[in-house]
């Protein structure tokens, strides 16, 4: 067993056994930075993705029968880095961070610890970690942190659905046992984030109850709609049972008025005598800018320069009110700078958390013990991983005051960004509102997006101009080792002239998520963006 043991860190915590881990450690960091380029995307050369590159890949792979060498087990793990996108400079596509090197310690002592965060009694360091950060957190976004909760999941995602099984289950306790009531409805703006069309697939609610309501023409819920769709359930017997606020699209940063919905909602309970409706802040993408709702934009301190003193500033009448929804979200592998995956759902009132919460009889072999005082049984998992750690480490390093300079110099570059691209290009509209994404529409000869939002495109120039933007973007895509932007096919939904239909309009996206990607950097994006759009042009035009 001697061989065997050297396979795993010390038990007594010797000198050599360190050494040994920490050889190792160095090998990867050290050959890994050996990979990097700042004018690359990608750790090394990318593989060939020829068509059969996974069935060869299926083919190979097989258990050994004897254990190979560590030397040997590293090569084989740098191997599967080789070509592995790396968030530097040049990537501006979508949200995925570059983790921060707290919270990379952090998640290095989740593992080495390896704790089950379900029990503290399992895991002490995680779950010490998770109580303290859903107090940091709460006291930040206004709720009573004595009263609160919080714990890990699986993203924004396991916060929609976590949050819809309270709201199921506050509304029928029985539903548990007896199966959810077929009468119930969610809504969510038709440019909210798939999550809750996979939660009500997944909680038996059905896709049919799932109502989505108009966005305004800055991606935000349409309240009007809102109460229109949620009279007309409540007047034809249905329960308006969640509505799910969406505190920054995915695409465009849309913020809905959070406090215009808990009013709505407050108003329909009394005006139709409804249970109380269960509102979830979607704040996977934008929650981090809550970290701003104590700021004095008057005094200034951190001296943001006037035109990004002003978005925050805006961004602050908007966050300061997600303390009126029930459950939360913090997505700190977004916009937080922390591995995948660190989040954190909130809860407003613990209280919530007993009509999910297992009978003592259902977990006799963990937890409900006369030892140990933290024991998460109301968790859809049982084995948790103490990503808490990496949270805890993160806001330990960076504080209020680094996240806030993180956070400005997103929307700084922003702002520099979309000077320059409608400086240097005469047929590309700005389709969304100042945020630390920027989404931006290419046209064949002149922009047209003016014409476009206000329904003046017949429906098949509309659709030629999406055409014309996807083909840019396999373009683009296929250099994406350079500079990676992002795209999306449902940037917003527009009337045609000629028809009754709205169509989905394709954009491109640019993302800032990278502490590289600064000012300096602004003239080498839009260069890159105006050379292949005017190869592009002259191709299409001889094709």
């Amino acid at each position: 067993m001697r061989e065997i043991q050297k396979l795993f860190p010390s038990m007594d915590g010797n000198d050599d056994q360190r050494a040994e881990l920490l050889s190792y450690l160095n090998v990867i960091l050290t050959k890994i930075d050996e990979l990097k380029d700042p004018d690359k995307l990608s750790l090394g050369e990318m593989p060939d993705y020829t068509e059969d590159y996974y069935n060869r890949v299926i083919e190979e792979a097989a258990v050994p029968t004897q254990g190979m060498p560590m030397k040997e087990v590293i090569q084989k793990l740098l191997e599967l880095v080789e070509g592995h996108r790396y968030v530097n400079r040049n990537y501006v596509a979508n949200a995925a961070p570059l983790p921060n090197i707290s919270s990379i310690i952090g998640n290095f002592v989740a593992v080495l610890v390896n704790g089950n965060n379900l029990w503290d009694v399992e895991g002490p360091a995680a779950a010490a970690a998770e109580v303290k950060i859903t107090s940091m957190l709460s006291k930040l976004v206004g709720y009573d942190e004595n009263i609160s909760a919080g714990y890990t999941t699986w993203g924004g995602q396991g916060a929609v659905f976590n949050s819809l099984r309270l709201a199921i289950a506050r509304y029928a306790p029985d539903s548990n046992q007896n199966g959810i009531p077929q009468n119930l409805y969610c809504f969510c703006s038709e440019l909210s984030h798939y999550s809750l069309y996979k939660s009500v697939e997944a909680t038996g609610i059905g896709v049919e109850n799932m109502i989505r309501v108009k966005a305004n023409a800055d991606h935000s819920m349409n309240l009007a709609d809102l109460k229109e769709k949620m009279v007309n359930v409540i007047s034809n017997g249905g329960v308006p049972l969640y509505v799910l606020a969406t505190m920054g699209t995915t695409d465009t940063f849309g913020i809905d008025d959070i406090a215009g919905i808990k009013q709505l909602a407050e108003d329909l309970e009394r005006t139709y005598g409804v249970e109380p409706i269960y509102i979830h802040a979607d704040t996977a993408m934008g929650g981090m800018y809550s970290f701003f709702n104590d700021y004095d934009f008057g005094s200034n301190p951190l001296q943001f320069e006037d035109n990004v003193n002003e978005v925050l500033k805006s961004y602050q009448q908007k966050f300061k009110h997600i303390k009126l929804a029930d459950s939360m979200v913090f997505d700190f592998h977004k916009l937080g700078q922390t591995p995948y995956i660190t989040s954190l759902f909130l809860i407003k009132n613990r209280e919530y958390l007993k009509y999910v919460d297992l009978d003592a009889a259902e977990t006799p072999y963990v937890g409900n013990r006369g030892y140990g005082s933290y024991h998460t049984g109301y968790t859809l998992e049982c084995s948790r991983m103490g990503s808490a750690l990496a949270i805890y480490a993160s806001l330990s390093a960076l504080g209020m005051e680094g996240y806030q300079k993180l956070l400005a110099n997103y929307i700084r570059v922003n702002i520099a960004f979309r000077k320059k691209l409608l400086q240097e290009i005469p047929n590309v509209a700005i389709t969304n509102d100042i945020s630390p994404v920027t989404t931006f529409r290419f046209y064949p000869e002149r922009s047209k997006w003016d014409d476009e939002i206000n329904g003046l495109l017949p429906i098949e120039e509309m659709l030629e101009i999406n055409q014309f933007n996807d083909a840019f973007a396999e373009v683009i895509g296929a250099e994406r080792d350079t500079i990676f932007f992002g795209n999306t096919k449902k940037q917003c939904l527009v009337r045609a002239a000629n028809s009754n239909k709205r169509i989905s309009l394709y954009a491109h996206k640019f993302f800032t998520i990278s502490p590289y990607s600064t000012m300096e950097e602004v003239d080498r994006y839009v260069g890159f963006l105006k050379e292949h759009v005017e190869l592009f042009q002259r191709s299409s035009i001889k094709a």
